[in-house]
Order: C-alpha cells, then structure tokens, then sequence
C-alpha cells in the first residue's frame, strides 16, 4: 500500500470518530472539497496541513504514516502518562456518545459564598473539540454597592460516568483557580435542566472553600450571545429575571450553602 493510500485509510478511521466530515473542516479551517480528496486518496496534504489534522485529533503527524491496526490501537487509546495524573485524564470524556446530547449553551446559577443571599447568574458553554468534551464559562458580577465588577473565564473538561455529569474547570489569570460540578442528566421527559452541585472558593472571603447547589437552564446551540451575556450578575430569590424552577431548586431549606467555619 502506498504512503497516500496509507494516509487516506487512517484519516478515513479517525474521521468515523467524529461527528461528521463538515464539523472537522469546520474547526480545523480546511476547505471541504480538499478533504474529501484527502480521504479518497485523490492528494497528499501539504506538511503544514497534515500537522494540523493531527493536532485535531491529539495526534502526531507521524501517527497517520502507522498500519492501519496501530493506527487504530493509537485512535483508541493514545499513548498517556501512566501515573496516577495520566490515569484521571484517561477519565475524560467518559461515555462521549451520552455527552453529545447536552452539547450547547447554558445559563448557569449557583449561590455563592461572595454575595450571601444571591444568586450567581452566569453562562457556559459544553463543545466537542479534538475528541474530549470541554467547557468555557464566563462569570460576570456588578456590584455597585461595593463598586465591584468582576469579569472571569474558566476552561475545563467534562465527562459523563455511570450517568453523572462531571466538570473541572480552572479560572484563567494570573491567580487561576479550580471548581468542580457534577450534574444530573436530563430526566426523560425534561429537556432544559442541568441540576447538580458545585464547589469552589470565594472570591471575597478569603478564598474559603464552599459547596452549593447549582442549576444549568439549556439554551440551545445558537441562543442570542448578547443577551445570554446580558443576564450574567448577581439576582435576588425575586428577581423577575430568576426562572420559577431555578427559584425553587436553590430557594429551599435542603439548599444549604456549606462552607469551612471561621471559628473552630
């Protein structure tokens, strides 16, 4: 078999792990029409363009030159640090099939530890890219008040296990920070909320440590950007902007805010 009909039969395995041919030109920035030469064996891509198809992939450039069962073994399993950090990220994504269906937009609400008695409104997005499920949320506060405004982005990998959602994310800055959520699925007849948990430390007291209920509301794939944006900030329980069910979910005595005492 020739290197290009080589190339072609690899390319062709790797891409059957993906959604669709489209979403993959789409994100790697390749011409469709070109990539279907590719995987016809009709042409060769440039060095430059096989980098980037193997970046996609989490894959060296080398990887697609492998027989096709090594190419396979390596799809399926690339090669990790088999510590014990290796064998937590072999945990992500988890059962990717089942993830698919809570890909989109979220509006997101928690009650923190930083703003006693409110609500935390923000949005977040879960996205398939390069074979793992990732996050990207944003946390925008204005606090007039106490002349407060807080802009901060998280990144993070989600991963779905004996039908829990699992997310770990990091702030980014110079003084980064982690949170961890895991959420229920959607029930059978319930198509917009994520209900779950989540721990973190706040923001404005010294960095405690704290654990809270949290609710993801689905947007869709394609809300209005702007106006999800818009609803971001602190909410009272009154708030017109609070839907009912989120309301009701953190509004409760069960809906305890667990922090770390200041006195021991």
């Amino acid at each position: 078999m020739q290197d290009i009909d080589i190339f072609a039969a690899n390319l062709k395995f790797a891409c059957a792990t993906r959604r669709s041919i489209s979403q993959i030109c789409r994100e790697i920035g390749i011409n469709r029409q070109q990539f279907n030469r590719y995987i016809g064996g009709e042409a060769r891509p440039s060095a430059h363009n096989v980098a980037r198809i193997a970046r996609f992939f989490g894959l060296s450039a080398e990887d697609f030159a492998l027989p096709a069962k090594q190419f396979e073994a390596r799809m399926t399993r690339p090669d990790r640090d088999r510590s014990d950090a290796g064998l937590l990220l072999e945990g992500f994504p988890g059962d990717i099939a089942g993830l698919r269906r809570h890909v989109g937009y979220y509006q997101t609400y928690h009650v923190s530890l930083s703003w006693p008695g409110l609500v935390v409104c923000s949005c977040a997005r879960i996205y398939e890219e390069a074979g793992s499920i990732r996050v990207k949320s944003i946390e925008r506060i204005r606090d007039p008040a106490n002349e407060i405004q807080q802009f901060s982005k998280y990144v993070g990998l989600v991963t779905l296990w004996r039908n829990r959602i699992f997310i770990a994310e990091r702030s980014i800055g110079r003084e980064p920070m982690l949170a961890q959520t895991i959420l229920l699925p959607f029930e059978v007849h319930q198509r917009v909320y994520l209900r779950g948990t989540t721990m973190g430390v706040s923001w404005r007291k010294e960095n405690l440590p704290y654990a809270s209920r949290m609710i993801w509301r689905s947007l869709g794939a394609q809300p209005d950007l702007r106006q999800m944006l818009s609803r971001c900030g602190v909410l009272s329980f009154g708030s017109r902007h609070l839907p009912q069910t989120v309301r009701a979910f953190l509004d409760t005595p069960d809906a305890e805010l667990l922090t770390v005492p200041t006195e021991y």
